[in-house]
């Protein structure tokens, strides 16, 4: 009862106008980033993010506008996957396998819906399972001291490569690149590290001047590099209509996915492309010989929509609860919140319950948004992939510029951002992904306090780290993350790969 309580609580704060006003621009936005090939939502919150301050938001409008570009991006990935069958992100890359073959039989409209509906269902499931599972993770969180939340920042960096990963030794690469960035600044006892005497990172490196460097000003670089210039040949999309037998038919397929999707969220380093494929997977297994994926079923849209759509959500719980992500866009909006002073975590359940509940209420309410956005006004956001993107991404670069600007007031910051962006475009080239960077970044100060609060616990004896059965657990899980990408990661992506016809997907 005091769960639903503070949900009551939340709709009070996700029903004010201005804040349902920008989970609808959120909602919109992200539908039309998620639609266009390559971006997908962790680029989308991270362009976006310059945005809520230049505009001067409140926490709490901040978080529910840009949760909503989340949601929407995960929705409008599929667009592209069925019309181009090029994967509008990492975890479409599913919904290619019976997608595009139902719009080349003529059915786009008809996949469209079936995955608008499937996507609906899964985020709503996991958008459930939030409310009901993360007032309990948060309360089991508060016995947590310094070294088991050392033991848990370790944990988040072994599973950031995931189980799907393609080289678990570049993660490792990466994350200590973050954890090196998060070491600049002024120390706790005062002592100036890497600063070289400029004054500007005494404080150390601003989250959001990297992660817009690394996500938007690279992605102008490569775009610059390929001199991309045309739309794509798209297929023709009537009105969509779907009846209730065709609901009926996706309606398990739909509930399995949601379900399993929302595990693989929850789940440190497992992700949307791991919900998408087991999605997928078991729809094969339990349709069997009946179905005919790979043909064009559409159970093989709903399956997999529903699975990514469901961990996307899921991946808010650890954010939300252990002051951890659960997937690359959660690190992104996790930057977000240190930037407004929010400390994840536990205590924010307390501390700042109006924006905890807010924003899960704003994304129940933004599911019924999304749904009303995706049935009716689908051609729009389709004629958006005939827009070639040498007029998009100078928009996106403003936006990048004028919010960097708009924070601090410095050029310095501009500079500084640029040089992320040449650091991203230099490291994608070598295949080294960004989000641990960003990881790194983020928990590296959090990491350390808490090591040297234990530390000063212990008058320095380093046994205190493994001291506790908690402690030894997470140790546990976190040598067991290092290792499964070695043992299992290479037959799961063998699989995906048979599956897809393609390389497997590492994330979101």
């Amino acid at each position: 009862m005091e769960t639903l309580g503070f949900l009551m609580d939340g709709f009070g704060v996700a029903l004010a106008p201005h804040n349902l006003m920008f989970a609808l621009l959120g909602a919109f936005l992200g539908t039309l980033i998620g639609a266009l090939p390559g971006l997908g939502p962790a680029n989308g919150v991270a362009i976006l993010i310059p945005l809520a301050f230049t505009l001067g938001l409140a926490p709490e409008t901040a978080m529910i506008m840009l949760t909503s570009v989340y949601a929407g991006a995960m929705y409008g990935g599929r667009i592209s996957s069925i019309l181009l069958n090029i994967p509008g992100d990492e975890p479409a890359m599913m919904t290619c396998l019976d997608g595009y073959p139902m719009a080349q039989q003529g059915k786009a409209s008809e996949a469209l819906a079936i995955s608008a509906v499937a996507s609906f269902i899964g985020s709503l499931i996991a958008t459930i399972g939030l409310i009901l599972l993360a007032p309990l993770l948060a309360d089991f969180a508060l016995t947590f001291g310094p070294a088991e939340y050392f033991a848990l920042f370790l944990l988040a960096f072994a599973t950031l490569g995931g189980i799907t990963g393609k080289n678990p030794m570049k993660t490792v690469v990466a994350a200590a690149i973050g954890l090196m960035i998060a070491t600049v600044g002024i120390d706790n006892t005062g002592v100036q590290r890497y600063t070289f005497g400029v004054l500007e990172l005494y404080e150390g490196v601003d989250f959001i001047i990297a992660i817009v460097g690394l996500f938007a000003i690279s992605e102008l670089l490569f775009f610059i590099e390929e001199k991309a210039g045309g739309g794509k040949e798209k297929m023709a999309v009537n009105k969509l209509t779907l009846k209730w037998k065709d609901i009926r038919n996706i309606l398990p397929s739909s509930l399995r996915g949601g379900v399993l999707g929302f595990i693989a969220g929850v789940l440190p380093g497992a992700g949307a492309s791991l919900g998408s494929f087991i999605g997928y997977t078991l729809e094969k297994k339990v349709i069997g010989k009946k179905g005919y994926f790979g043909k064009g079923d559409p159970r093989g849209v709903a399956g997999p929509e529903a699975g990514n759509n469901g961990a996307s959500s899921g991946a808010l719980v650890p954010m939300l609860t252990l002051g951890v992500p659960g997937s690359g866009t959660t690190a992104v909006l996790l930057a977000l919140l240190i930037s407004l002073n929010i400390t994840p975590g536990p205590l924010m359940f307390t501390q700042n319950a109006d924006i905890v509940w807010g924003v899960i209420a704003a994304l129940l309410i933004g599911n019924f948004l999304l749904l009303i956005l995706n049935i009716p006004l689908v051609g729009i956001f389709v004629k958006l992939l005939s827009v070639p993107p040498m007029y998009l991404l100078p928009v996106v670069t403003m936006i990048a510029f004028v919010g960097i600007y708009s924070i601090s007031n410095t050029t310095f910051d501009l500079y500084f951002m640029v040089a992320f962006g040449v650091g991203g475009y230099v490291l994608r080239k070598l295949e080294i992904p960004l989000v641990p960077v960003i990881l790194g970044l983020l928990l590296g100060p959090e990491m350390e306090k808490n090591l040297r609060h234990a530390m000063d616990i212990a008058d320095g004896d380093w046994t205190i780290l493994w001291d506790s059965g908690l402690a030894i657990g997470l140790w546990v899980f976190a040598g067991l993350g290092l290792i499964l990408p070695y043992i299992v990661g290479p037959l799961l992506r063998r699989r995906m790969k048979v599956t897809t016809g393609t390389g497997g997907p590492e994330g979101d």
